[in-house]
């Protein structure tokens, strides 16, 4: 179809949709959504709670984290629906908090957001201090997945283990000491007007943890290994630099700057060229900021090595805006940037904020972004960027916010355990952790508690959306996927400032409304069954205690037995009470599929998933296959 005729059938068939969506984008209330956001970070609080806390169906949590290791732990947040502190995505959230912070202030102020902001950064730079307990020692968990996820319980009511892990010079972490050290060191750049002797005393901290990191290497994964299944390392290069930009910024000193420009080549920074920006992969931020030292005329005698960052600052950029010779972000049909099929907004929230950052970067320095497909101005690469925000906000195929409680329509099954239970204030009685299971996870009511502000997964490559609290993949938030908004919806708001039709008065509360009676439920004698092209071999790898319960690890391994390839195969888990990795969730309730990454079992070839709970194994069988 040529450019005339496109505009023929947008003019004759399209004209009042495409009107619609018009209108719809111009009425998003990004100060509410904002201050939506803060709300996500309040739910997410491990600890005592303050008494200004405005999410009242939370209650106090982990007060003796630590405890068993003679170290205070308590505080610091929940990374996403479960209740492990795992401390690298910790810390990159709270780089993003404060990075947003940083570049808006005027912003935050002006929309009288920066005493939540300051207070949310907070939160998470104090439980960094009390877990860097000396020089060369971070206590970088609290918690483990694997325990954690066997239960749907409260945070009020956990009974899973709390065990603190520690890096120290023989059990190195330099991927997570130095993006701890990053979010200090901005922090200190945030706190600075507001309370100059905290602000030094983050950068004490920054800058002891960025040491530690370079002297001692390693992953982070390989010395915590039970964080390894969950948040995966895939190299600390890029924190190491990370974490030198950021002191760089924080100090000025020049040892920082000598640091990164030394290491470019053999860590990376202008090297790699990536179309990916999240907690495990930091070069697109890494080159962003020193493109922003360079623009400034303040890169001396390392001016050359950061026009090659910058180089790669612009790849990702081009990449991001369809502008790079083909090789760029893929694209739902929608408009949304798609990276990953796990929790893909974190990944378009976090690439829209530096997006929106580098576009204030080239202004300033009044450029443009050149691409391999033409020169973008920096207005260009902020209206992609709010194109990221107005999608999440509710310009999308489904015409739903995936930003809990903004706007008439957005999900209502959270793969949240907070969210998900009555809240302790109406139901004050324990809800144990196969119980929560039985009588809160399958539910197909809503959830009692709305998470104001918590960033769901999102859609598929298509821009579907299934709202089922068991498919984890799109339902459940982050924290890393919520922090970039914190800036993004601050420059959004100063911008545009529309208030549209959903104001503050029309936001659903976050206040428990309903009383709830629960019922034990017996779990059921079960046994496996076989489909007729596969075999399926059933094993309990590990089992343990939580008080007088026991639970059981259970791999199930399928092997095509047909002689044939088989695709399309769909499986029925019945009688499972616990939670299920491996296979990927359908709409229809206890049916699932290969993952997408195995579309073919071929003959005699074998894959596994595994589930956990108490009691007997669940049954098996085939309900399709091509």
């Amino acid at each position: 179809m040529n450019n005339l005729n496109l505009v023929v059938c947008l003019t004759l068939v399209g004209l009042v949709g495409f009107q619609a969506a018009i209108a719809t984008a111009d009425q998003f209330n990004y100060g509410e959504a904002l201050d939506k956001t803060f709300m996500f970070f309040e739910a997410q609080r491990s600890g005592k709670l303050p008494v200004d806390q405005r999410v009242k169906w939370r209650g106090d949590s982990g007060l003796k984290d630590g405890s068993h290791q003679g170290v205070d732990l308590v505080g610091g947040y929940y990374d996403a629906g479960d209740h492990v502190k795992f401390g690298l995505p910790m810390a990159f959230s709270v780089t993003m908090l404060v990075w947003g912070t940083i570049e808006y202030r005027r912003e935050i102020t002006n929309l009288n957001q920066m005493r939540h902001t300051l207070w949310a950064i907070r939160w998470g730079t104090d439980y960094f201090i009390k877990a860097h307990t000396q020089p060369n020692v971070l206590w970088g968990q609290v918690g483990d997945g694997d325990s954690d996820h066997y239960c749907w319980e409260r945070a009020e009511d956990m009974t899973t283990p709390r065990t603190a892990y520690k890096l120290d010079q023989d059990h190195p972490g330099s991927d997570l000491a130095a993006e701890t050290a990053a979010a200090l060191a901005a922090a200190a750049i945030a706190f600075k007007p507001y309370n100059s002797s905290y602000s030094a005393l983050l950068l004490v901290h920054a800058k002891q943890l960025f040491s530690f990191a370079d002297r001692f290497r390693g992953l982070y994964d390989d010395s915590i290994q039970c964080a390894k299944q969950f948040y995966t390392s895939s190299g600390y290069s890029d924190e190491l630099l990370w974490a030198a930009t950021w002191l760089f910024r924080a100090t000025g000193e020049e040892n920082y700057l000598k640091y990164v420009a030394d290491n470019a080549v053999y860590m990376g920074g202008t090297g790699w060229a990536v179309k990916e920006f999240s907690w495990d992969n930091k070069y697109a931020g890494v080159q962003i900021l020193l493109s922003k030292v360079l623009m400034e005329q303040k890169g001396g005698a390392y001016t050359s090595t950061l026009k090659q960052y910058q180089a790669k600052a612009d790849y990702f950029a081009c990449a991001c805006l369809q502008k790079n010779d083909g090789y760029n972000v893929h694209l739902t049909p929608g408009g949304l940037m798609y990276v990953r099929e796990w929790n893909n907004l974190q990944y378009a929230s976090a690439a829209a904020f530096l997006l929106a950052v580098y576009s204030d970067y080239l202004s300033a320095a009044k450029a443009k972004l050149t691409c391999p497909d033409g020169q973008v101005q920096p207005n260009e690469v902020l209206n992609f960027a709010k194109s990221q925000a107005d999608y999440i906000l509710g310009k999308n195929p489904k015409s739903m916010s995936y930003l809990v409680g903004y706007g008439p329509k957005y999900p209502i099954h959270v793969h949240h355990r907070g969210a998900s239970i009555a809240s302790i204030t109406v139901l004050p009685q324990t809800v144990s952790c196969v119980q929560g299971f039985e009588a809160w996870y399958r539910r197909p009511e809503a959830d009692p508690n709305v998470i104001n502000g918590a960033l769901v997964g999102g859609p598929d490559q298509n821009d579907n959306f299934s709202d089922d609290r068991s498919n984890y993949e799109q339902t459940e938030p982050t924290l890393s996927g919520s922090a970039p908004l914190v800036g993004l919806f601050s420059k959004l708001e100063n911008l545009f400032g529309n208030k549209g039709p959903y104001h503050k008065g029309s936001a659903t509360t976050d206040q428990p409304k309903q009383n709830y009676h629960l019922q034990q439920t017996p779990v059921p004698s079960t046994t496996s069954s076989g489909g007729v092209p596969v075999e399926f071999l059933h094993s309990v790898t590990s089992s343990w205690n939580v008080g007088k319960a026991t639970y059981y690890r259970h791999r199930v391994i399928i092997k095509n037995t047909s002689g044939k390839p088989i695709t399309d195969l769909k499986l029925l888990v019945e009688d499972l009470s616990g939670t299920l990795w491996g296979l990927s969730p359908t709409p229809v309730k206890n049916t699932y599929k290969l993952p997408h990454w195995l579309r073919v079992l071929k003959p005699g070839s074998e894959c596994s998933f595994v589930y956990v709970q108490g009691g007997p194994q669940a049954k098996v069988s085939v309900l399709g296959y091509h």
